[in-house]
């Protein structure tokens, strides 16, 4: 029988069946409001939950519970609007996924939550236990950074003592579209990442979230079985949030990998041979592209970001009338 302790640790639990060797693979989340659009953040939040099962390498998502708190802040009038669009968006995504929500909770509390729970049962070979990387590797990153950063400036554009800071390097259509770009991002499933993950032989994954890309690649090194190490060079951000970052002085520690994402991209590490076609594929797939952004060398078990990482600006060139 596999060990019971498969999944501690990781993005999804991964508990093994009494049946026929069949798993369980399970995650939950749940988080703030950090949108002004309730039908996006129900999207965001329930492709945040899913990307969890992504992250392992799993595909199909077999069911999905929402998990609500409506806040006691909110009127009457408030509340039956907002919520119906929250759990609308919430379901949506689900769809996408090919789940459907048989359930959940809804409380009220001081602050509005939103998130969920997704459970799929599966073969071994269904899903990618993280912990395969080996030297020579290199990491690919699906969705660019800077999600905290662009949600941030859009709620400074109402703080002139905020936004005075910032509008030296951008301006408010910088932002709004920035914006854009992050909801956009934030709200995209990463069931194509996921599934192009087995085509090309991935060692591992791990999703991008709260603990930035540098935190979330160092946990994704410490549960290696072989003695390896990341060395992150490319950072791909929402373009211009890299320069508000800056403005900001070290507020975000966006370079430093430490800004929080939402609903961020998949961190894969890749048979170098193989890691171009994935882009590639993932690209003539979705229309999104994905990163080259570091390699796996011989290491204790580590993951740093060069001194100075080169940026890649996510759009590289604004094309009239799309966002990216």
């Amino acid at each position: 029988m596999a060990s019971p302790r498969i999944g501690i640790g990781m993005d999804s639990s991964v508990t093994p069946l009494r049946h026929g060797g069949l798993s369980l693979v399970q995650t939950t989340d749940f988080f703030y409001p950090l949108v002004d659009d309730p039908y996006m953040m129900g999207k965001i939040a329930c492709s945040n939950v899913v990307s969890d099962l992504y992250a392992m390498g799993v595909t199909e998502c077999d069911n999905m519970l929402m998990l609500l708190g409506v806040s006691t802040k909110m009127t009457e009038k408030e509340r039956d609007v907002v919520v119906p669009l929250i759990m609308r968006g919430f379901k949506d995504a689900a769809m996408e996924a090919g789940a459907t929500v048989t359930g959940g909770q809804t409380v009220v509390n001081p602050w509005c939550t939103i998130g969920g729970v997704a459970t799929t049962v599966c073969q071994p070979n269904e899903y990618i236990v993280p912990d395969n990387a080996v030297v020579g590797d290199v990491l690919v990153l699906t969705k660019p950074l800077g999600t905290q950063v662009a949600v941030n400036a859009h709620q400074w554009l109402d703080q002139p003592e905020r936004w005075n800071r910032i509008k030296l390097v951008v301006s408010e259509d910088d932002v709004r579209k920035a914006y854009q770009r992050a909801m956009d991002s934030m709200a995209r499933l990463n069931k194509t990442a996921a599934r192009l993950m087995h085509k090309y032989n991935a060692h591992g994954a791990t999703d991008v979230t709260g603990f930035g890309l540098l935190g979330h690649a160092q946990n994704l090194a410490r549960h290696q079985k072989n003695e390896v190490s990341f060395v992150i060079h490319n950072l791909p951000v929402i373009a211009k949030m890299a320069a508000v970052a800056k403005a900001c002085g070290n507020m975000f520690q966006l370079l430093q990998g430490h800004s929080a994402e939402t609903s961020g991209g998949l961190l894969i590490c890749l048979p170098r041979e193989q890691a171009a076609a994935y882009c590639k594929d993932i690209e003539k797939q979705e229309g999104y592209q994905a990163w080259i952004i570091g390699i796996v060398e011989k290491g204790n078990r580590t993951a740093r970001i060069i001194d100075k990482p080169r940026v890649i600006e996510v759009p590289a060139k604004e094309k009239d009338g799309e966002l990216w």
